[in-house]
């Protein structure tokens, strides 16, 4: 390790152990905090993000990667935190530290206006701390991205490499694929059984446990809790931590929270361990780690194979199920119907909820629309996607968190994640024949392992178009997902496909 180097690589190791401290902050304020903290937590997330960021915003830091870049490259690692050093420097040194310090202290108060809004199911007690988070969001972006689409600077934080115009495409594609397949379910409809009765929280958390232990997640190195909106926080691989949310009426949504955000939470236990304590022992991006997250959750856990194995354990759990037949679970939890949220909006449909908030960001970020007329633009959309109106605020436009955090350009990695998710679930089968098979017997060790071995170990080292690129010989394509989409949900409906 050359001079310079072994100098950059201190900086950005004291930077990464800052984002773990960062990242404790918010995990405690989502899961133990209580409400009365929020001011102070605030101030404490601003000064942890003004440290962060003027450790990479600097002329010394400046200085410091131009004379690493100007020495021998080193090995791929090396190069790799050298490009993602060079990226940080230019995005973080145009953004006045001042304003970092507003996002972060907004953020944490914007986080419990939305929790006292949703509870109220009021979007009025919420809209000016939105049209701040929008106004704070707006200057960033003008910031980073003065001379071009101003979106691309949102969406650069969650998909870097990814411009809004490449979104737009893979996100057509999919609509146009998605919407007439959804209209043709809806009204053909499919035979499913109704789930009856109370389910106990405690049984559910120890299915959920259980999945997740198939799953391979190591709990030695990493924890389950509950939290108003299920999320996965890694403080290093040795420490991630993930977090559902339970409901007695519903028999599945902790289920798959958990097992989604285990998907997220292997990704994070299985990056490369010359990569730990560095700012590349973490996802590539969101859509990458997006589509980990729905690998696990919708083509592992609602396939019929995955029900051969899990039937008995519900009917032992929860005996008013006792009567249902592996094909019975299946298409309960492959049910589709118009659901207003989209955390629990079925496979099909999920695609069309994050398409609506992707149109609505971009409408607010260009003053097509204002943050006093979101409701009912809200609610037009949901009319003109899959024709219901929410009946109220909270199960319309305050369901979701990110915009309260200031999590805006986020929405879109989801369907994109999505649509990796089916580009490497093919290549998986190609390589590892075998799992299907495994999931029927529990867990799928053999579509982790090839997971860790082509996505996992590889970290933050490349961008999801590279990885994808590596690891099924082209670039990203919604074609497998929509086959995948059409094959399942026509046998479903009985559709001709």
């Amino acid at each position: 390790m050359t001079p310079a180097y072994r100098a950059l690589d201190e900086r950005l190791r004291a930077f990464a152990a800052l984002g773990k401290a960062e990242g404790l902050l918010s995990w405690d304020h989502a899961v133990m905090m209580p409400s009365g903290g929020a001011a102070s937590r605030g101030e404490a997330c601003a000064a942890v993000s003004s440290a962060m960021h003027a450790l990479l915003s600097g002329a010394d830091f400046g200085r410091l990667l131009d004379a690493a870049e100007a020495e021998t490259p080193g090995d791929e690692t090396q190069a790799a935190m050298r490009r993602w050093a060079r990226r940080e420097f230019e995005r973080r040194r145009r953004v006045p530290a001042a304003l970092v310090s507003e996002l972060a202290r907004h953020a944490a108060l914007s986080h419990e206006i939305w929790v006292e809004a949703r509870a109220k199911s009021d979007f009025s007690l919420f809209r000016p701390a939105l049209e701040r988070m929008f106004e704070l969001k707006r200057r960033q972006a003008e910031a980073l991205a003065p001379a071009g689409d101003l979106y691309d600077a949102w969406l650069q934080e969650f998909e870097p490499g990814m411009t809004t115009g490449e979104a737009a495409s893979v996100l057509d594609a999919v609509r146009a694929g998605l919407a007439p397949l959804v209209k043709s379910v809806l009204a053909r409809g499919f035979e499913a059984p109704v789930m009856p009765g109370v389910y106990p929280i405690e049984q559910q958390r120890r299915l959920g446990e259980l999945a997740v232990r198939e799953m391979g997640f190591d709990f030695e190195r990493g924890r389950l809790d509950t939290a108003a909106h299920p999320f996965c926080c890694s403080l290093g691989r040795g420490d991630v931590r993930l977090t559902t949310r339970y409901s007695e009426q519903l028999p599945f949504s902790s289920l798959y929270g958990c097992m989604h955000e285990a998907g997220h939470g292997l990704y994070e236990q299985g990056t490369g361990e010359d990569l730990e304590g560095t700012p590349l022992a973490t996802g590539a991006t969101m859509a990458m780690h997006e589509s980990q997250s729905r690998l696990w959750e919708n083509v592992v856990g609602r396939s019929r194979g995955f029900w051969k194995r899990w039937t008995p354990r519900y009917h032992e759990a929860f005996p008013q199920t006792r009567g249902l037949t592996p094909e019975d679970f299946y298409r309960a939890v492959n049910h589709v119907s118009a659901s207003c949220i989209r955390v629990e909006a079925d496979e099909l449909t999920y695609g069309l909820h994050v398409i609506l908030r992707f149109e609505l960001e971009r409408d607010l970020l260009a003053g097509r629309l204002r943050a006093a007329d979101l409701p009912e633009a809200w609610n037009a959309k949901m009319k003109d996607s899959l024709g219901i109106v929410p009946p109220d605020d909270a199960r319309g436009v305050l369901q979701d968190v990110h915009w309260a955090e200031g999590l805006i350009g986020y929405f879109p990695t989801y369907a994109i994640g999505n649509v990796i998710s089916l580009q490497l679930w093919e290549a998986a089968l190609a390589a590892k024949p075998g799992i299907e098979g495994e999931i029927e017997n529990g867990g799928a060790p053999s579509l982790l392992s090839w997971l860790v071995d082509n996505v996992h170990r590889r970290g933050r080292t490349g961008t999801a178009a590279e990885i994808v690129a590596a690891a099924t010989g082209r670039a990203i394509d919604p074609a497998p997902y929509l086959r995948y989409m059409t094959r399942k949900y026509a046998e479903l409906a009985g559709l001709s496909s």
